[in-house]
């Protein structure tokens, strides 16, 4: 394997191959079927075709191009079931694995940041990485005080590769389109884009990791593995061992994945409230289902990677709780007008506020019942409701807008239920959104919870 290809003019030729792709396999396709091939035949080794190469070039080309299929590999429960399968399991890979960097670069990486003597600050070192992913790849070693230690090293030249894809993945955005239907995958390449500098600077990364692993230090449900030591393009920190989430998506029992997705959903929630951040990279690669701390313990949520954080000093914003219990509640005129002095709903617009309520609606049924069961179907219903051009619930959505405040919480909330229906969890999500939302009880009701609870706590 080379080294991260630089030249702009290479990935963009790699990066234009995809859409040109797509097109010459279904002419293919279509020769196929003239030649007496059956549709379903030929349509299961189109997508096979399609996924291999998906595959192919955005793991070869790391950089964006990686990002943007690790970002897509959450939607994958949107798409029909019949055309999901080679999907899946080509996106999935994406999650954790690419193929790596020549040895002799991560050594160069290393004795530039680290020092010549770098590997004085190692008792082992794995040359093989035990993850490659969108700018950087992971090995396992000890550090000199024995501790088990991940080293992240970042690629070279990855800043200039993640603009240059993401640069050229917006030209293509059309042609993507068909990946993910119903989906508009422009905004998703402008957001991954505007985070491109805090992705890439791992002394952030670094901060942010060491807020949550202070925070989360004692939680008997959520990991954060501490940070060792940082500097520039390389991050040290705790090894954390596990179930990879994509091998609980795939096999995991039905225990398994409802703790998986409860604890998914409480750490989206209480990570604002608890840190003022909010992790927003939630694709199954960046988590780990572990073993209790002691005999009578439940199963833990390890947390990987805070590359991405959105930074929310007060927690999430007020607005998202009380829109969605005055959903809840049925109060068309409120929620309008809260949408409406929120800038969801721009001032030259006239919408009908029981429209927009029955719109909403069934997006948050699962905020709704005491638990719900998050499924592949759920999420196909709901984006063929929202993304098919001919249903009311497109046009009106069409006429809706998303500040800008809240374009990170909507994509990290959105690929969240993703993972939730890829783990098929049963799930008290109305449990978590009364423990950590902001605005989601009545004020009063939230004021009596915490002086309930300071009382028992005063008592114990």
């Amino acid at each position: 394997m080379s080294d991260l290809p630089r030249k702009a003019v290479t990935r963009t030729a790699k990066l234009a191959a995809l859409p040109l792709g797509f097109a010459g396999r279904a002419t293919w396709g279509l020769g196929k079927r003239i030649g007496g091939k059956s549709a379903e035949i030929v349509g299961r080794e189109l997508q096979q075709r399609t996924a291999d190469q998906l595959f192919k070039v955005l793991g070869e080309l790391k950089g964006g191009a990686m990002k943007f299929g690790q970002a897509l590999s959450v939607f994958e429960s949107a798409l029909p079931e019949e055309v999901a399968g080679p999907y899946r399991a080509a996106l999935t890979k994406l999650q954790e694995a690419a193929p790596p960097m020549p040895t002799s670069t991560v050594h160069k990486v290393l004795a530039e940041r680290l020092g010549e003597e770098w590997r004085e600050l190692f008792l082992e070192f794995e040359e093989k990485p035990s993850a490659a992913a969108s700018i950087g790849q992971v090995h396992r070693a000890v550090w000199h005080d024995g501790r088990d230690v991940a080293v992240k090293v970042q690629y070279p030249g990855a800043g200039e590769a993640l603009l240059s894809d993401l640069a050229q993945l917006s030209r293509f955005a059309r042609l993507l389109g068909p990946l993910i239907p119903g989906m508009d995958v422009k905004p998703l390449i402008t957001e991954l884009r505007d985070r491109v500098s805090e992705e890439l600077d791992y002394e952030l990364e670094a901060r942010a990791q060491r807020e949550h692993a202070a925070e989360f230090a004692d939680d008997p449900d959520v990991v954060v593995p501490d940070v060792v030591h940082q500097r520039e393009q390389v991050l040290v920190t705790e090894w954390m061992d596990g179930t990879r989430m994509a091998d609980v998506i795939a096999d995991g029992t039905e225990e398994e994945r409802d703790r998986a997705g409860q604890l998914l959903a409480r750490f989206l929630f209480s990570g604002p409230a608890r840190t003022g951040l909010l992790h927003a990279d939630p694709h199954p690669g960046n988590f780990r289902l572990l073993p209790p701390a002691g005999d009578e313990g439940e199963l833990r949520l390890g947390v990987l990677d805070f590359g991405t954080v959105d930074r929310l000093p007060g927690g999430l914003p007020e607005t998202i709780g009380e829109s969605l219990r005055l959903t809840l509640e049925g109060d068309a005129d409120a929620v309008y007008e809260l949408l409406r002095t929120e800038g969801f709903v721009k001032e030259s617009i006239d919408l009908d506020p029981d429209a927009v309520l029955e719109y909403l609606l069934p997006i948050i049924e699962p905020a709704e019942a005491a638990e719900f069961t998050f499924t592949r179907s759920w999420m196909r219903t709901q984006g063929a409701r929202i993304g098919d051009p001919r249903s009311p619930a497109h046009q009106l959505g069409k006429q809706l807008n998303l500040p800008p405040a809240y374009l990170l919480i909507h994509r990290v909330t959105l690929s969240t239920i993703g993972v939730l229906c890829q783990l098929n969890a049963t799930v008290r999500l109305r449990e978590e959104l009364e423990e950590w939302l902001p605005g989601f009880l009545p004020a009063e009701e939230f004021v009596y919870e915490e002086a309930a609870e300071a009382e028992a706590e005063a008592g114990a």
